[in-house]
């Protein structure tokens, strides 16, 4: 086993908490507007799933089908890639099952559209938390483990996710806002999903470390990704439909796998 020294252990642990935290920026940007309204709900939960789908399949479903094919050839990580995408996608239809969404259509010019509404948006708050969260630890393990092993690699990596780590900020900030009208609940619970990155670092320094191969995380990211899309299909884009007064969905879609698809290519230069 490979032993590196104390600096470079705290300094690739504070890269990948700097990225982690950038969530919270995106939290910050949704404070801007003094009070929440449903097209700012509807554009932010249209945002929050188009950038989600975007990064899941060109960015997340992507890394896994490499980690596949470095192991295993590229025809065989292709298809296991794809696998472990149609397993995520699976594993979220079936807790969607046991646990179903009524998905209730409540009109949001309803002068009690904030009261029967909070509960419902929270859970939709709370659901994207964890989607993003969930994806937040192997993204944690990624940028510590390439910072640790070349911080010259290490650290373009780490801008490229606090960039897009910012509409995640957005994404959660949004809805928990929204359904409880408190700045500190949902500035709190980007704060909370940005330091899943440095915890995944440590837990898989930790633990996972002496067992990490190819095969698990490409079996990871892939089950991310279609986690990530069924969510963003199935909850984000239909809710935030409901709300919208206009275009405020499409707009919030197309802007969302913009940001990320811009964050993406600066990474690449």
């Amino acid at each position: 086993m490979i032993e590196y020294s104390t600096a470079n252990i705290l300094l690739a642990l504070a890269v990948t908490t700097a990225a982690g935290l950038a969530t919270g920026v995106g939290g910050l940007l949704v404070f801007a507007q003094k009070t929440p309204s449903a097209r700012l709900l509807a554009f932010g939960l249209a945002f929050a799933g188009g950038a989600m789908v975007y990064v899941s399949l060109s960015e997340i479903l992507n890394k896994s089908i490499l980690s596949f094919s470095q192991g295993y050839g590229d025809r065989a990580g292709f298809s296991l890639g794809t696998l472990a995408f149609l397993c995520g996608v699976g594993l979220i239809m079936l807790i969607d099952r046991l646990v179903p969404n009524p998905h209730e259509r409540l009109e949001a010019d309803d002068p009690f559209f904030r009261e029967h509404n909070a509960a419902y948006i929270k859970r939709v708050g709370l659901l994207t938390a964890l989607a993003i969260t969930v994806h937040n630890f192997p993204e944690g393990l990624a940028t510590f483990f390439a910072t640790l092993e070349n911080p010259g690699v290490g650290l373009p990596l780490a801008f490229a996710i606090a960039i897009h780590n910012v509409p995640e900020g957005i994404a959660i900030a949004v809805p928990v806002y929204f359904a409880t009208d408190n700045k500190s609940y949902a500035f709190g619970a980007c704060m909370l999903s940005g330091l899943a990155e440095p915890l995944g670092a440590i837990i898989g320094y930790v633990l996972l470390r002496p067992w990490m191969s190819d095969a698990v995380f490409g079996s990871v990211f892939g089950i991310i990704a279609g986690v990530m899309v069924f969510l963003a299909l199935d909850e984000l884009l239909p809710a935030a439909k409901r709300y919208a007064r206009g275009h405020e969905t499409v707009y919030g879609l197309v802007s969302g796998m913009a940001v990320l698809a811009v964050s993406l290519v600066l990474f690449k230069w």
